[in-house]
């Protein structure tokens, strides 16, 4: 990714008219934790990622595995693909290096292709080349994590509430909302930032779904259209991150997650919080400190809304139309593309706090208040089998 630039917004606030639901303060509570899949050394989820991964190296297609295994033994009733594409790089001394996007999606029983308006929860997978040895904690292996962690969580409430659904007699669903997730590669430059050296994955993925049409008479007719909120996650997992709201066609869901975290804060929930009870009962004076929250324009208004641009993977989606909603810190992590942006450098209580966020915000999109059963998820949730898979 590459610089903040403010800019004042021209576009129209559009809402989109999209159907939200909140999730009860219970429910938020009891939000599954991530727990030791997150351990830095040996967390099933986590762990995994947290290891250079240049595009095209076998630290790259290690990663793709695990994401690949991930889903095809947790969560099956995702449609997995992979998007393959092949470019030079400015230090391949012309030789074709292969980018592969993966692509899980689960959307409603017996739907259409080009009827589902889905929300995509993207993050890029791959590592820089330099320096030498750089593992990307933040950038973004944290992210992806919590984005696996987010549809594992949501995933037998999405079956709980279409086989509801079903039950009531619907010949077709009412609604036909789904969850997309893109773990893109190739977007860090490999040698200068340009439009060229950079978002390879994310251009190649871009181009390709903007020729590829549904049928006719589809509700949406590209795969592009398909998405309804286009969620990037990225430099996230150090303490204290300053979040902008950087598009005014997306603010109203910067502010529905912003919603999320203040009543997370408010329910003693977020971890990071110097009023969280594990850091109250350490300090010797109890009086509440001030909040500072992770999103910080929650209160910025709509009609002199002054938003902001950072290159990043949402780039060549945003040119075709898409609606985006960009979750990076500005100013980036003082780890931003150092050495030590590793696991032993992550905020961990953060990292949960942002893994919460996104599950809860994915939870109320999709409308899922009621469906979730904490207890078999939790029996669900206490190990993941090494069972291996072949990537398709």
């Amino acid at each position: 990714m590459l610089f903040f630039t403010p800019f004042l917004s021209l576009l129209a606030f559009v809402p989109l008219g999209l159907s939200y639901s909140t999730l009860s303060d219970s429910t938020l509570k009891s939000l599954p934790s991530p727990g030791d899949d997150f351990d830095i050394h040996k967390g099933a989820i986590l762990a995994p990622i947290l290891r250079t991964r240049v595009s095209g190296t076998p630290g790259s297609a290690a990663v793709l595995q695990h994401f690949v295994d991930f889903f095809k033994t947790h969560l099956p009733a995702w449609t997995i693909e992979l998007h393959n594409s092949t470019s030079t790089t400015p230090v391949s001394n012309g030789k074709e290096i292969p980018f592969v996007n993966f692509i899980a999606t689960r959307d409603p029983p017996g739907s259409r292709s080009g009827e589902v308006g889905r929300l995509a929860l993207v993050a890029h997978y791959d590592s820089k080349l330099t320096p030498h040895g750089f593992i990307g904690a933040t950038d973004s292996a944290a992210p992806c994590a919590m984005i696996l962690h987010a549809a594992r969580s949501i995933d037998a409430a999405l079956t709980k509430k279409w086989e509801a659904m079903v039950a009531e007699g619907a010949d077709e669903l009412e609604e036909q909302k789904g969850v997309q997730i893109l773990l893109l590669d190739g977007e860090e430059a490999f040698k200068v930032w340009s439009d060229n050296d950079s978002l390879y994955g994310a251009r190649a993925l871009a181009s390709t779904w903007e020729s590829s049409f549904h049928p006719a008479m589809s509700t949406y007719r590209t795969p592009l259209d398909s998405i309804s909120l286009f969620v990037l996650l990225d430099l996230l997992g150090a303490s204290a991150p300053n979040v902008p709201s950087y598009f005014r066609t997306t603010h109203w869901a910067y502010k529905n997650m912003a919603k999320i975290e203040h009543r997370l804060r408010e329910l003693g929930a977020f971890k990071s919080s110097p009023n969280h009870a594990i850091k109250l009962a350490k300090r010797k004076n109890k009086k509440p400190r001030t909040e500072i929250p992770f999103l910080v324009d929650a209160n910025k208004g709509d009609d002199t809304f002054v938003g902001g641009f950072v290159q990043d993977d949402h780039v060549p989606f945003m040119a075709r139309g898409v609606e985006i909603l960009h979750i990076i810190p500005t100013p980036f992590p003082r780890v931003w593309h150092e050495l030590d942006d590793d696991g032993e450098h992550l905020d961990m209580d953060a990292v949960e706090d942002w893994t919460r966020l996104v599950t809860a915000f994915a939870g109320e999109w999709m409308e899922l208040e009621g469906f979730f059963d904490f207890k078999k998820d939790k029996r669900k949730y206490m190990d993941l089998d090494k069972t291996e898979f072949e990537i398709p």
